[in-house]
């Protein structure tokens, strides 16, 4: 299953790795490194799954996620950050994060992620044109 998949972090090194990696998984992956241009890249074509840093340059991540949440409501974000204290975690999920995984991480367990993630939007678009037809 191929899906786009949009990466806003600012740390260069590690949204390279992560684009090679999730492109050998099969999707086609974008990056941004601040909030604004990863704002325009929604804009222009809205990803199936975002990939948000919490510390941006200009701009926190979980503000970004808020403005998100008011416009893009069912766009799933996994959030991918240094903070992985637990009251950063709940606050990321409480904003509306999908998923969040704290820095180091395992790149298998962020495919899995990843994967678990597109599995229940799958799942769900599958259920609502079921009910429909």
């Amino acid at each position: 299953m191929s899906s786009n998949i949009l990466i806003i972090d600012d740390d260069r090194e590690l949204t390279g790795m992560l684009a090679q990696l999730l492109q050998r998984e099969g999707h086609q992956v974008s990056t941004r490194h601040d909030a604004q241009s990863g704002l325009d890249a929604i804009a222009t074509t809205l990803p199936e799954l975002l990939i948000l840093d919490v510390m941006l340059p200009g701009r926190s991540g979980l503000d970004l996620l808020r403005e998100l949440r008011a416009t893009h409501p069912a766009l799933p974000v996994l959030m991918l950050t240094a903070r992985g204290d637990a009251v950063d975690r709940i606050l990321g999920l409480e904003l509306g994060a999908d998923d969040y995984l704290a820095k180091p991480f395992d790149p298998r367990e962020l495919c899995a992620r990843v994967r678990a993630i597109l599995r229940r939007i799958q799942v769900g678009q599958t259920a609502s044109s079921g009910r429909e037809a």
